[in-house]
């Protein structure tokens, strides 16, 4: 099946989010959604068993907490988490995060609680 080009405006598309730790669909790639969420606070600590994870910060600020270390992302800036490595994603002030991950990716990996989004949807 032929899918269409389409541009998509990020801050468009942010403008439509209105609850941090909500993520949304904005693109797809093979297997992998595109997502975004404005992230405030702290999330709880959680892994992913069969998924890697990218966060990639657009405006603001966040840090990924691991066990061993905290890395510290400002705007432009991106990371990795392998899958199995505890994590959690934390924000003093609000910010706007692109995640690339798998489809199937549910946001609080390993647990489930009202951070748990299982029904993601598209905008």
């Amino acid at each position: 099946m032929m899918r269409k080009l389409q541009k998509i405006s990020l801050c468009d598309k942010f403008t439509q989010v209105k609850h941090p730790w909500k993520p949304v669909i904005v693109g797809e790639l093979n297997d992998h959604a595109v997502k975004i969420v404005k992230v405030k606070g702290e999330f709880p600590w959680h892994f992913h068993e069969n998924e890697d994870e990218l966060f990639f910060v657009i405006k603001g600020e966040m840090v990924i907490q691991t066990r061993e270390n905290n890395y510290h992302l400002k705007k432009d800036e991106f990371i990795i988490v392998p899958r199995g490595i505890e994590h959690r994603p934390t924000a003093e002030i609000e910010a706007q995060v692109m995640l690339l991950e798998p489809k199937t990716t549910l946001n609080t990996g390993n647990i489930s609680n009202e951070f748990t989004h299982s029904d993601v949807q598209s905008i």
